[in-house]
């Protein structure tokens, strides 16, 4: 295995597929950067040249991702909370914050339903 920003990338993978499993890069984000590093997207990980390899890794130095992007987006969160923006209010209580109706639906960002004691059944 391929060892990159600390994340071992699966042999059996094409390299614009293993590279997406970095937090912080996709798949277009992937494609552009074998573009422009001239790498076939379609060859596997396994098949690497070393000097393929330490050129992505130069690359990826120039990009925010795994832990150093977890705490930037943890720390924009706090900032705002902290800040009392509305969006901080609405990560504070778990509610979506871009403006997505929460009457019905959100199911997702709420959590699970609570469930209300059912009605008992009348006996006859």
């Amino acid at each position: 295995m391929a060892r990159l920003v600390g994340v071992d990338l699966k042999k059996e993978k094409r390299i614009s597929i293993a590279l997406t499993y970095i937090q912080g890069i996709g798949l277009k984000t992937a494609q552009k950067i074998l573009s422009k590093l001239k790498i076939d997207e379609n060859i596997r990980v396994k098949d690497l040249v070393e000097s393929q390899i330490v050129q992505l890794r130069n690359e990826l130095q120039t990009y925010v991702l795994e832990g150093d992007l977890r705490r930037q987006v943890s720390q924009n969160i706090r900032r705002l909370t902290e800040i009392g923006a509305y969006r901080g209010s609405r990560h504070k209580r778990k509610l979506p914050s871009r403006g997505q109706r929460t009457h019905t639906n959100a199911r997702t960002k709420r959590g699970k339903r609570i469930a209300v004691a059912g009605k008992k059944k009348v006996t006859k």
